[in-house]
């Protein structure tokens, strides 16, 4: 167990250790004991004293210097030169702080899911004539899986049948269903939203596609560089300050009491507490509107992001297929054919039925119940609704069962980015059902909010064509757009971006993991996204709403500048206390007493970061 850790466990224990003693110290001089309150007051102080030593020895050795030494030498003078009430209100102000900024982390971090959440734990496999339930690990290339409707794929492999639909957009960040067939090569991490298949195994689950980008979760999570905390970029110049008043006031005065109290005032409490009592309040504030930000350090960064980095497919869309328009043919009404169509749907299990109906619901119009249905897999459905034979799906499968040409006069269905269904009545060409994954609504006003809050470069990085990502991004002013990326090459868009300023990256599906891992703040959809991207996130949005990232950037924001005020106040009284203390004025107990309503002053600052930093409704 390294130093850090045993601190962690001894957090509550060197709060309630100065704090029981200060009070009993107290208790013992009312009655007389001044020697007894001396005593439990050192006591008290020591083991908090003993725990920061080891603490600064282990940092000096990674060649961190924080303000933690600060407080040792005042606790450490006070001890020396005789003033234990001092040394103990010190120790006690330096524990507390400590303990607030670590249950800041515990908060932050209690409700995040295991990284491999989404991954299938076990496969269908054949063997013998029949089917075993087997771990995942056991699959080997050359395997027969059975891969029901609603399972993720828990390997790569080959389909072993005739036709089958694909929920890709975890992988790819293609958000419209892809149709495959037999002997089409499959990823792992896809989800079978169509029929049952077969699969015919071409990589053990160790070698597959989601196991690679696990392992760039991995990979990007320990390259990153580390964030230091607000406090300790201030802790040269303090210490510096501090000890050029304390060298000054003894040489000067051959007094060392003075810089005992020079020491005691300058202990920073200001920015032991005040940076994680606003921080915590800004952690506080995020998760009251839904936006979980995972400690103190990320809340700093993602108030200094200069760059963000968005995925397309349900970050910046909306993730899933719906009805933007109904081309018809040879004089067909679009709503006849939007309701005979949506109605023969309800009996459909394919990922498109469901928004084609939702769709007619919308618009107000009555679904019939279909009869004699009959559904080929994959590839279309036939029945019958309110006595007209209806037949919808590709247009080869429609146009294969009725002859004829397949165009529909409209040019609607050939827009980039689109999938269509076509629809035959009674044997004849009726029309085309056009679906897409729209834009968010209100997207362009968000970036220009965004943009107004700092963060001067915008980039689009998806893993989807190209063609639909410029047809997307047409008038939003991102700055750049990188399309067709695979995950690592994601990573490699986010850290080309760093030579522009701090970087955040927003996504959703798993392929988007490895690059929230590897940007400094990264920004997961959590609400309906992967376990993977929501756990290599930094902050993690628990509710569909991109706005929500305008929110957290406005309480980052918000939260630091408060932390700042706090401590530039405080390190501003605490420098007069300094040289009030270096004159003569304030005797160490005195010092410690203006420390503590120093203290006070910029906690009540720090707490108002509870408040504001959301952008306006």
């Amino acid at each position: 167990m390294n130093v850090r850790e045993v601190h962690r466990r001894l957090r509550p224990v060197l709060v309630a250790v100065p704090a029981i003693g200060l009070v009993a110290g107290i208790a013992v001089r009312s009655s007389g004991g001044i020697d007894g309150a001396s005593a439990i007051w050192m006591a008290s102080t020591l083991p908090v004293l003993i725990v920061l030593i080891v603490e600064i020895a282990s940092s000096l050795r990674r060649g961190d210097v924080g303000l933690d030494v600060v407080a040792a030498l005042s606790m450490t003078a006070a001890l020396v030169f005789g003033e234990s009430l001092a040394a103990a209100v010190v120790a006690l102000m330096y524990a507390g702080g400590q303990y607030l900024e670590a249950f800041a982390e515990r908060r932050a971090r209690r409700e995040m899911t295991a990284l491999l959440t989404r991954a299938p734990r076990t496969a269908m496999r054949y063997r013998d004539g029949r089917l075993d339930e087997v771990a995942v690990e056991a699959l080997l290339p050359g395997d027969r899986l059975l891969v029901r409707q609603g399972d993720v794929l828990p390997t790569d492999g080959a389909l072993a049948g005739s036709a089958a639909v694909l929920d890709e957009s975890a992988i790819t960040g293609e958000s419209l269903p892809v149709r495959h067939a037999d002997g089409d090569a499959m990823m792992s991490g896809a989800t079978n939203v169509g029929d049952a298949f077969d699969l015919h195994v071409s990589h053990s689950a160790a070698d597959s596609t989601y196991a690679a980008i696990v392992r760039l979760v991995a990979q990007a999570e320990s390259a990153r560089a580390p964030m230091a905390r607000l406090a300790d970029r201030f802790a040269m110049v303090f210490l510096a300050v501090t000890m050029a008043i304390a060298g000054g006031a003894w040489l000067l005065t051959d007094d060392p009491i003075r810089a005992v109290a020079v020491l005691v005032v300058a202990t920073p409490c200001p920015l032991i507490l005040a940076v994680p009592v606003a921080l915590v309040a800004g952690l506080s504030r995020a998760a009251h509107v839904g936006i979980l930000i995972k400690g103190g350090k990320v809340l700093e960064a993602l108030a200094r992001v200069r760059v963000m980095v968005l995925d397309k497919t349900g970050t910046l869309t909306l993730g899933k297929a719906q009805l933007t328009d109904v081309a018809t043919a040879h004089g067909h009404d679009p709503s006849d054919v939007l309701r005979l169509a949506a109605s023969l749907d309800q009996a459909s299990k394919h990922v498109l039925a469901e928004p084609i109906a939702a769709a007619a619901r919308e618009r107000g119009l009555a679904l019939s119940l279909p009869t004699d249905v009959a559904e080929a897999a994959g590839a279309g459905i036939a029945g019958r609704v309110d006595g007209h034979d209806v037949l919808l799906g590709g247009a080869g499968f429609v146009t294969a069962r009725i002859g004829g040409d397949n165009a529909v006069p409209s040019a609607v269905g050939r827009r980039v980015g689109t999938v269509t269904v076509t629809v035959a009545i009674d044997g004849a060409l009726a029309g085309e059902l056009i679906l897409a994954d729209p834009l968010r609504e209100g997207t362009e006003s968000l970036l220009a909010a965004i943009r107004r809050l700092g963060v001067g470069r915008l980039v689009l990085a998806t893993g989807d064509r190209r063609e639909v990502a410029e047809a997307v991004a047409r008038g939003l002013g991102f700055d750049a757009i990188e399309a067709d990326l695979t995950p690592d090459r994601k990573v490699m868009a986010v850290l080309v971006e760093r030579k522009h300023g701090l970087v955040m990256m927003v996504g959703d599906g798993v392929n988007d993991a490895p690059a929230l891992a590897a940007a400094d703040v990264g920004v997961a959809m959590g609400a309906r996204g992967a376990a993977a991207s929501a756990e290599a996130a930094d902050v993690v949005l628990l509710v569909d709403r991109l706005d929500r990232v305008l929110d957290a950037l406005g309480i980052a924001r918000h939260s630091r500048r408060i932390a700042l005020q706090s401590v530039y106040a405080g390190i501003g009284l605490s420098v007069l206390g300094m040289i009030a203390a270096a004159l003569g004025y304030l005797p160490p107990i005195q010092g410690a007493i203006l420390q503590e309503i120093i203290d006070v002053a910029v906690i009540l600052n720090a707490l108002r970061a509870l408040r504001g930093g959301l952008s306006p409704a």
